[in-house]
């Protein structure tokens, strides 16, 4: 096997994805829940931006699914950090168990507050993210920035579990901190005319008038729930939550499936960087 080979295999095992991609893995609670994994690098000349975690790690007698998808602008070092220390921010705090939804709003704060102080070392970026987990097969608990996006399927109907953070719907409240929102012919809305979404990590010269608070959704899975997909705005940008349902409702297999939409996506003229996750349920 060589070195490259082996490298892959651990970033499998872990469930830590970045560049050309691909990944999976089961629950050990339940052995009807799998997930896959699937990254394409977009056209632009920039490195990678995008980065994901998916994984279900054991937690004293309980089982945690963990996935994410974190996508950087004007940098990659701030979706990386994410990637490596999100979820341990958000694990650690005490009230986790109890209130995990404040726990993820705390953890976002904290992580937040950590990349603007290492600004130095990890760049002037920032980084949009959707982060989902999985309390012992029962719980799925969603928390997002900006416009990567999370959608849970039941009985074949698509619903949007995460807030896509567009400039125009936050308006009023970037101009009460000080900003604008620019809306030039031939391009999207953005804040002080340079980021084309409301809330994210990092972004520094820009977080007086950037919200880094997360939305929270609590999802309960059932005996309905087919599926969840997470994916990065290269997917959404060119799919709509039920085309992407209907995608993938016959392909049993969760990394076929979330190789599938980035293929989709591509032959749709898709050319943003595309990292997708779907969880199967049963």
């Amino acid at each position: 096997m060589t070195g490259k080979e082996i490298l892959y295999k651990m970033k499998e095992k872990v469930g830590l994805g970045s560049s050309a991609d691909s990944g999976k893995g089961k629950s050990k609670m339940s052995k009807n829940i799998t997930h896959g994994y699937h990254l394409v690098k977009g056209k632009s000349t920039h490195p990678m931006e995008d980065y994901v975690v998916a994984q279900f790690r054991q937690v004293e007698d309980n089982e945690l699914g963990l996935f994410a998808i974190f996508d950087g602008h004007l940098s990659h070092e701030i979706p990386d950090y994410l990637r490596t220390h999100l979820f341990e921010t958000i694990l650690n705090e005490p009230n986790f168990w109890t209130e995990p939804e404040a726990a993820m709003r705390r953890a976002y704060s904290i992580t937040d507050n950590t990349i603007l102080e290492k600004a130095v070392d990890l760049g002037k970026g920032g980084s949009t993210a959707v982060t989902a987990i999985l309390i012992n097969c029962q719980k799925l608990v969603v928390a997002n920035l900006g416009d990567s996006r999370a959608i849970i399927c039941k009985n074949g109907v698509a619903k949007q579990l995460s807030i896509d953070h567009e400039p125009s719907m936050e308006k009023d409240e970037i101009e009460g901190r000080g900003g604008f929102v620019s809306n030039f012919p031939g391009d999207v809305p953005r804040v002080d005319g340079q980021l084309a979404v409301a809330r994210a990590f990092g972004d520094k010269s820009l977080k007086k008038h950037l919200s880094s608070e997360p939305d929270v959704e609590v999802e309960m899975i059932d005996n309905d729930t087919e599926f969840i997909i997470l994916a990065s705005d290269g997917l959404w940008k060119v799919m709509s939550n039920q085309e992407a349902a209907d995608a993938i409702k016959n392909i049993k297999d969760a990394r076929s499936a979330a190789k599938h939409l980035t293929e989709e996506a591509l032959a749709r003229n898709s050319s943003d960087d595309i990292s997708v996750i779907v969880v199967r349920f049963g």
